[in-house]
């Protein structure tokens, strides 16, 4: 194969073949996208149907998560595959949320990528995954493997709603003039910023519980742990109903709806468990909304 350096300065010197090359990419990933739809309208109509059949598996995650933990961390089982090294899943599995986008972004057709909302909603969703997939996975300390049906099932979602989300708002998406200084981009954008804030936070403090060379678990405290014991939850719930709102569709709701499903449980569990581990775990502390629940 023809190195990348090779090509970056073959084309610095030839500047056409790099526009070829660019018209070559977006024709395969075009022809790849008219292999799977017959048109337009039929992508769109697909797009519509993965988001509702989202809702669909929210609804029966919710309903199965009555009965059983998520079989992760300190909930996890040999029943659910072998261990998978937690960085090696964190990196691996959460990756095509970031790399779905971007190959869509750069390398199809992207009729309203033009556009600054979409440029804005498609930025947040790409830097959370830049963040959890990059970045999150080395800085765990430690940490117990993950199952591998959990890791295959999270892989899958990830390419499942990169996808879905990337393909609508760099293809399909359209907003009125003024969409930006809307009330619901404004709220919204702010709710995803303060969420992605909170739970970066939160995953800072839970990783510096433990200091060298100690075991065990510990009673998380600062910053949103002094009001509820899902803090990291808390703070994604709060980040992705944000995207909903600034994003206004039918895609970006089934995708919050099923981010509180799954997190609220999470959050829940967790309250429960430090409940029953800590005889001194603050009674004023809630499990994932400050003050109610």
């Amino acid at each position: 194969m023809v190195s990348d350096c090779f090509v970056h300065e073959f084309t610095k010197h030839y500047p056409n073949l790099s526009s070829a090359l660019e018209v070559f990419r977006l024709a395969i990933m075009d022809a790849i996208l008219k292999t799977l739809f017959s048109s337009e309208e039929q992508e769109v109509y697909v797009l519509d149907c993965l988001s509702y059949l989202m809702m669909v598996m929210a609804f029966i995650t919710f309903v199965s998560l009555l009965f059983e933990h998520v079989p992760y961390g300190r909930y996890a089982s040999s029943r659910y595959g072998f261990p998978v090294n937690v960085k090696f899943a964190w990196f691996v599995q959460e990756l095509p949320a970031f790399l779905v986008p971007l190959s869509l972004v750069l390398w199809s057709p992207c009729a309203k990528i033009i556009h600054l909302p979409n440029q804005l909603l498609l930025l947040m969703f790409i830097f959370h995954y830049l963040q959890r997939s990059l970045i999150y996975p080395f800085l765990i300390r430690g940490g117990k493997s993950t199952p591998f049906i959990s890791f295959v099932l999270a892989f899958v979602f990830c390419i499942y709603n990169g996808y879905l989300q990337a393909r609508y708002l760099s293809h399909y998406a359209d907003y009125p003039p003024g969409w930006v200084a809307h009330p619901w981009f404004i709220i919204g954008s702010c709710m995803w910023f303060l969420g992605c804030i909170i739970n970066i936070h939160s995953d800072h403090i839970l990783r510096n519980l433990r200091k060298p060379g100690e075991t065990g678990y510990k009673i998380p405290r600062g910053g949103m742990f002094e009001y509820v014991s899902g803090a990291n939850f808390f703070g994604e719930i709060v980040e992705w109903t944000g995207f909903a709102l600034a994003g206004h569709s039918v895609h970006s709701a089934a995708f919050a709806l099923f981010t509180l499903i799954v997190l609220s449980s999470r959050g829940m569990a967790h309250h429960k468990w430090y409940l029953t581990k800590f005889e001194d775990y603050p009674k004023s502390r809630k499990a994932l909304i400050p003050f109610v629940l």
